[in-house]
């Protein structure tokens, strides 16, 4: 299926960003690319993509603009930034941010942009990974104006399993915060049950299957925990990044009123395999955190 009419830019060739480019290459889209480091632009550009030079000039040929980097600090050079998207941004565009930040950076990043050029914002955080980014099965959570929603309904067909409009400009940030609560305390529990299984001489290999429909399955069992097992630690999700996450949240929290203690002692979790050195493995390592600790 080809998508002449809808013209999409892509920013952003991280482990997800790089998924989701792919994607849009697989459903048509021809999507074209920037990213600060181009080489891992190459085999997209092989693809089918197209590069273009800045933020700036993607934006001047795009209907939507897809930005997925590391954090708000990031979005805010590329959208603002010299040759950025907002010097070429219009009202008829579309700014789809699928980053993760702090939704109060999102509500005001989104009003400067609207003043700005008069393009739209939604802030779309997703869930899933790179696996789901690549086969378009992501979760993806959505802040923004209804109108807005709809019009990016091709991008939600591509890209997502459910797509769903959680409130205003913000909505979908905070969102992602509930999402990396369950995430990240998901995450600890299993790495700490994994190694309690193997310590108790339980084949732990099989627990997915021994506790499959049971109250104690989950998505995260099934595909995070054989990993664990098996100590294979290829990179889904970056410790950095989930720690960013994690600091987020206890802003957010702070902000409403929330008590995290759970939450809290995972974060320290993270924050120690960060100091360790290991904030670019994947957040599965953790399950050594458990293993090397003595009764």
């Amino acid at each position: 299926m080809k998508h002449e009419n809808i013209r999409v830019g892509c920013i952003g060739a991280g482990v997800l960003g790089r998924a989701i480019m792919r994607r849009l290459i697989d459903r048509g889209f021809a999507p074209i690319l920037w990213n600060r480091d181009r080489a891992k632009l190459a085999e997209l550009l092989k693809a089918g993509a197209t590069e273009a030079r800045s933020p700036e000039e993607l934006t001047r040929h795009c209907t939507f603009v897809i930005t997925c980097v590391s954090d708000g600090p990031a979005v805010e050079k590329i959208v603002f930034g010299e040759l950025g998207v907002a010097q070429a941004g219009r009202s008829d565009q579309v700014l789809v941010d699928m980053s993760t930040c702090a939704a109060a950076h999102t509500r005001t990043m989104a009003a400067r942009l609207a003043t700005q050029c008069g393009m739209a914002w939604l802030d779309a955080p997703i869930s899933g990974g790179a696996p789901a980014a690549r086969e378009g099965k992501m979760a993806i959570m959505v802040g923004g104006a209804p109108d807005v929603f709809e019009r990016a309904r091709p991008l939600w067909e591509a890209l997502a399993r459910q797509a769903t409009l959680m409130g205003p400009t913000g909505a979908g940030q905070a969102t992602k915060m509930i999402n990396q609560v369950l995430v990240s305390t998901g995450v600890a529990v299993l790495a700490e049950a994994c190694a309690f299984a193997e310590r108790a001489g339980i084949d732990a290999a099989k627990i997915p299957q021994a506790l499959a429909g049971g109250r104690a399955d989950s998505r995260q069992l099934q595909e995070m925990f054989p990993k664990m097992v098996a100590s294979d630690f290829s990179i889904t999700g970056r410790a950095a990044l989930m720690l960013k996450d994690l600091e987020l949240i206890h802003d957010l929290a702070r902000q409403v009123g929330a008590v995290m203690p759970v939450t809290a002692g995972v974060t320290e979790a993270f924050r120690q395999m960060v100091a360790d050195g290991l904030g670019d493995h994947d957040n599965n390592e953790m399950v050594n955190y458990y293993r090397g600790r003595k009764a």
